[in-house]
């Protein structure tokens, strides 16, 4: 069966039809996937996982672990806004954490996976911030607060980040092409899947002696990127049209 790879689904109640988006894909993903990789910021936020039980997370843990429970293999990578997620998440839902970067052969084809913000290397404010948030002494300090206080904080982080993403020149934003470079270098790796920059696409990378490719997953905010991969090689395509890319990727005939 077929792969498929999301990112940056940024689930909120306040986005109520990107929540039922989500559960009708994971619906159809479960007759037509063996694996679903989910690369970073499924969550608009997420500050620890006894905020899990949420009114606001509910629906979202719940049809994790139906599609887990009906045989999907899900996989998790932490984001820059759920960076939090944790052992109850995977309890909760069935599925598993991932490490970024993370390996493997994908169709035969040395692959990794990432989030994609450690690639921003221009952006220098951003970098700071994350080392911040993967600070093992920030987040004992920042669990300890109570939950509705660490979620005015995400609150007030959101509206900062955004601020901040407005003033800044579109390149900064993007991934450090060198930093790409050296990461499949150090992997051994010819292909990079990542989602963060929101910038759906297929971009060369490495160089004309060893190409390699570097596959972007875009957001749901105003599209709904899904990329399917199988051993007829891989699209990258709306939630809409994913039962037939599926199919493409897989060699079957549509019906």
């Amino acid at each position: 069966m077929a792969t498929a790879f999301i990112a940056d689904l940024h689930l909120t109640a306040e986005r109520p039809l990107a929540i039922a988006l989500f559960r009708d894909f994971l619906h159809a993903a479960v007759s037509r996937l063996d694996r679903l990789y989910i690369l970073g910021d499924l969550f608009e936020y997420w500050v620890g996982d006894d905020g899990a039980d949420e009114a606001e997370f509910a629906p979202i843990i719940e049809a994790l672990n139906q599609a887990t429970l009906a045989g999907l293999r899900i996989a998790v990578m932490h984001g820059n806004r759920d960076f939090l997620l944790g052992s109850g998440f995977t309890e909760r839902t069935g599925c598993t954490l991932l490490q970024d970067p993370h390996k493997l052969s994908l169709f035969g084809v040395p692959t990794l996976l990432s989030h994609g913000d450690a690639l921003c290397t221009d952006d220098h404010d951003y970098l700071a911030l994350r080392a911040q948030f993967h600070d093992p002494a920030w987040r004992e300090q920042v669990m300890k607060r109570p939950l509705a206080e660490r979620i005015a904080m995400a609150r007030a982080l959101r509206k900062e980040s955004g601020q901040a993403t407005v003033a800044k020149e579109a390149a900064i934003l993007d991934v450090n092409a060198q930093a790409v470079n050296a990461l499949l270098d150090a992997h051994g790796a010819r292909r990079l899947i990542h989602g963060h920059t929101h910038r759906p696409g297929e971009y060369a990378a490495g160089d004309p002696a060893h190409p390699c490719a570097r596959i972007v997953v875009g957001d749901w905010y105003e599209q709904s990127s899904v990329l399917s991969v199988g051993p007829l090689g891989l699209r990258l395509s709306s939630v809409a049209d994913f039962p037939r890319t599926v199919l493409d990727v897989m060699g079957r005939e549509h019906k």
